[in-house]
């Protein structure tokens, strides 16, 4: 396998966005608890304060193939970038008014687990396995070989409701500082 880290952004089709996430601005977030990779259990809804939520496909492992034609899926290519770049900027978001960061997909947390120890991720991955949030929000998502995944989307949430998003995400690696810049733009 190809390095995760190691990705051409201009042979990645980008994604168009499709208006999937246009009703999420203003929203709510529902009463759903998300098993975190630190074991404990989320409610992003009762979060007060800022939270920073990316939304990613899947993390790759540098032993296990991506599926066929994974690059070549629109937006598919490159959660272990997007993960690292919000890793790199964690204290920078934290500056900026993030009081909390999260990375969520639908991927088991046992799954998530060595991806948070292998890339020394400072905050916690959750898990929507159980597609319990994707439904509620009705989340973008798409489906290989049978297994949904969401759609990269990154939400900003204030006490409980979705203040802004990021749709589509590209390039991923790029997302970070994009947050960063907007958090410096709307300072509480």
């Amino acid at each position: 396998m190809t390095n995760l880290l190691d990705v051409d952004w201009s042979k990645i089709p980008a994604p168009k966005d499709d208006g999937a996430a246009s009703h999420l601005f203003g929203s709510r977030l529902p009463s759903v608890c998300l098993p975190a990779t630190n074991g404990d259990e989320i409610e992003l809804s009762k979060i007060d304060g800022r939270a920073v939520v990316y939304l990613y496909p899947m993390t790759g492992r540098p032993d296990t193939p991506l599926p066929d034609g994974w690059d070549m899926l629109p937006g598919a290519r490159g959660c272990t970038p997007q993960s690292c770049e919000f890793r790199d900027h964690a204290v920078e978001l934290k500056n900026v008014g993030a009081e909390h960061l999260f990375g969520l997909s639908t991927q088991p947390s046992e799954y998530q687990r060595e991806a948070v120890e292998r890339l020394h991720l400072p905050f916690p991955l959750l898990s929507d396995n159980e597609l319990a949030l994707t439904h509620a929000m009705q989340l973008p998502t798409f489906v290989v070989g049978g297994t949904t995944f969401l759609k990269r989307l990154t939400m900003i949430i204030r006490d409980g409701e979705v203040e802004h998003t990021f749709y589509p995400v590209f390039p991923p690696d790029q997302n970070a500082m994009d947050v960063v810049a907007w958090l410096r733009e709307n300072a509480t």
